[in-house]
C-alpha cells in the first residue's frame, strides 16, 4: 500500500469515521424522540449528561449541568404550547444550581403536564429540576439524590458543625465566612423546595422533604431510591416505558477495550411476551 493510501485511511479512521458515526447516532436519536412524542402526544425535551468520544482522538468528555443546558432547554420550553404536555428525559450527576434551578421553574410554570422520566440517576440539580415534575417516572433501580449545597466543594451541613463543635476563637475567618454563605445556602434551597412542591404536598411534607433532601442527614452522593422517595411523597412510578431506555441507549459511554458487561438485548423483554430459544425443551 502506498503511502498516499495509508493516510486516506488513517484520515478516514481519525477523522471521518468519528464524525460520521457520530452524525448517525444523532439521527437515530431524534427518530427516537419523533416516535415518543407521536405515541405519547408530547413535547419531549432531554437532559442526558454522558462521557462521549466525539472529538478528534476519541478522548471521552464529561458532561454536567450548565448554563447553555439552561438556555437550550428554557427555549425549548418556550417554543413548546402551554397546553402540550412535556416528557423531560433526565440523565445528570448535576451540575450548577443555578440552571437547575431555573429550569425547575420553568417546568413547574408550564400549563401542561410535566412528566420527568429517570432512566437511571437524577443526582443533586438534576433531582431539583424533578422535583418540578407533575410525576417522576422512574426505572425500578434508577435514582435520585440529596441537594444538599456544597460549597467550595465542601458540604454546607459539614462547615455549620464545625461552627457549632468549636469555640469561636479557634476558627480561622474564612471557615466563619464559608459558614456564614453555607446558611444562606441551605436556607436558599429550603424555599426553593417549598416553592416546587407548593401545589402537591400540605406544609408539613414540605417541610420534612425540605429537611430530608437540603440538611446534610445523607452524603451527597447518596441513592434515593424509589421507595425512599415514596415515602417522601413525591409523586414517584415505576412504570417507564421500553421507549425511553431505548432512547437512552443511544447515549453509550465510551468503552476502552474488552467490554464488562455483556448480554442479549432482545431475548427476554420487560414488556414482551417472552422469546425462548426453540432448540431448548
Amino acid at each position: 500500500m502506498s503511502i498516499e493510501a495509508m493516510l486516506l485511511v488513517i484520515t478516514f479512521c481519525v477523522i471521518i469515521f468519528p464524525v460520521a458515526r457520530q452524525r448517525y447516532v444523532e439521527v437515530l436519536r431524534r427518530r427516537a424522540i419523533f416516535a415518543i412524542e407521536k405515541q405519547r402526544h408530547t413535547r419531549v425535551i432531554s437532559l442526558i449528561h454522558r462521557e462521549e468520544s466525539i472529538n478528534l482522538f476519541g478522548i471521552p468528555v464529561v458532561k454536567f449541568l450548565n448554563m447553555n443546558d439552561l438556555e437550550e432547554i428554557m427555549r425549548g420550553i418556550h417554543l413548546t404550547d402551554p397546553e402540550t404536555p412535556i416528557d423531560f428525559i433526565l440523565h445528570t450527576p448535576g451540575g450548577l444550581y443555578l440552571a437547575a434551578t431555573q429550569i425547575a421553574r420553568a417546568l413547574k410554570d408550564h400549563a401542561g403536564k410535566v412528566t420527568i422520566f429517570v432512566p437511571h440517576y437524577a443526582m443533586s440539580g438534576g433531582t431539583l429540576i424533578a422535583l418540578a415534575a407533575n410525576e417522576i417516572i422512574m426505572s425500578p433501580h434508577a435514582v435520585l439524590g440529596p441537594i444538599d449545597p456544597q460549597i467550595d466543594d465542601l458540604p454546607a451541613a459539614s462547615i455549620l458543625k464545625v461552627i457549632q463543635r468549636k469555640p469561636i476563637a479557634e476558627i480561622d475567618d474564612d471557615t466563619i465566612i464559608l459558614a456564614d454563605l453555607a446558611e444562606k445556602a441551605i436556607s436558599q434551597l429550603g424555599d426553593i423546595v417549598g416553592e416546587l412542591l407548593a401545589d402537591k404536598l400540605d406544609a408539613s411534607a414540605i417541610e420534612m422533604v425540605s429537611e430530608s433532601l437540603t440538611s446534610g442527614a445523607w452524603t451527597h452522593d447518596f441513592a434515593i431510591t424509589y421507595r425512599q422517595a415514596k415515602k417522601l411523597g413525591l409523586p414517584v412510578t415505576t412504570n417507564i416505558p421500553n421507549e425511553i431506555l431505548d432512547l437512552i441507549a443511544l447515549y453509550p459511554q465510551p468503552i476502552i477495550g474488552t467490554p464488562s458487561v455483556e448480554y442479549l438485548p432482545n431475548t427476554t423483554r420487560r414488556g414482551n411476551a417472552a422469546k425462548t430459544d426453540p432448540s431448548r425443551k
